[in-house]
């Protein structure tokens, strides 16, 4: 079983090169938050946050802890409702000119969040590799679900104010997360059908079901070549946004 987690866990160079790139998309969105207007905090705060959910692939202590392992994907389900939220928030914005609460309150509740997320893990059994999958799965469903929600409202934001500069910003943003529902949208499609190579021999150790994998190689190498792409196109794209609305906004 161990082996069959360091499998898992074992670097690719391509994760490797998402990280980097989430990581300096991060950076972007995250001073983006602290020098710019209200509205946009929580967008950018929930980008900031994909990086760390990202950080697994090079955790070492997510290789024997499980639970800092299953914390990553917790994020990560953050990072997409922090950023939902945001748009929600922008979406009143433009409707009623209105700005409700602090930057302060974005950073302290979304660390509160975090940190009952973290006593959640902490106060319940150590969760199987299995479990860590299926925490996966769910963070995945909330992120396909929630990218088609962004961009109807992204949309919505587009047409409130197609005649400002700051619109084309907003054809940026849907760019992102269709890269992102493609991203998560492979990845989550391989895992319900079992078809996530780093995971398949695991469950078969622990369900005594036989992967039918080999049937649809097509498939299967399409979904892996879209998941590993469309993450990297998704981080280039976050980084090249904020740099494009900061130069609008200077």
């Amino acid at each position: 079983m161990e082996q069959l987690i360091e499998m898992y866990l074992q670097l690719q160079p391509i994760d490797i090169i998402k990280v980097i790139l989430w990581g300096l998309a991060a950076a972007i969105s995250f001073s983006f938050s602290i020098g710019n207007a209200r509205v946009w905090t929580s967008i950018s705060l929930g980008f900031f946050l994909i990086f760390f959910s990202q950080a697994y692939h090079m955790n070492p202590w997510a290789i024997s802890y499980y639970k800092i392992s299953a914390f990553h994907n917790i994020i990560g389900t953050v990072a997409v409702m922090v950023i939902t939220h945001g748009f929600l928030e922008y979406y009143v914005f433009c409707r009623t000119f209105e700005i409700s609460g602090k930057k302060v309150i974005v950073y302290l509740s979304t660390l509160l969040l975090l940190a009952a997320s973290g006593a959640f893990l902490f106060i319940n059994p150590t969760p199987s590799p299995n479990t860590i999958r299926n925490i996966k799965m769910i963070e995945n469903a909330i992120w396909v679900f929630l990218s088609l929600m962004n961009l109807e409202l992204i949309r919505k934001i587009y047409l409130a104010i197609k005649d400002s500069t700051i619109s084309k910003a907003f054809i940026a943003f849907g760019v992102v997360f269709l890269c992102i529902f493609l991203w998560k949208g492979a990845e989550l499609y391989l895992q319900i059908f079992q078809w996530d190579r780093d995971w398949q021999d695991i469950i078969a150790v622990m369900t005594d079901e036989v992967s039918d994998i080999d049937k649809y190689p097509l498939r299967v190498a399409f979904s892996e070549t879209v998941r590993k792409y469309a993450g990297v196109a998704s981080s280039v794209s976050v980084g090249g946004t904020f740099i494009y609305i900061y130069r609008l906004l200077r």
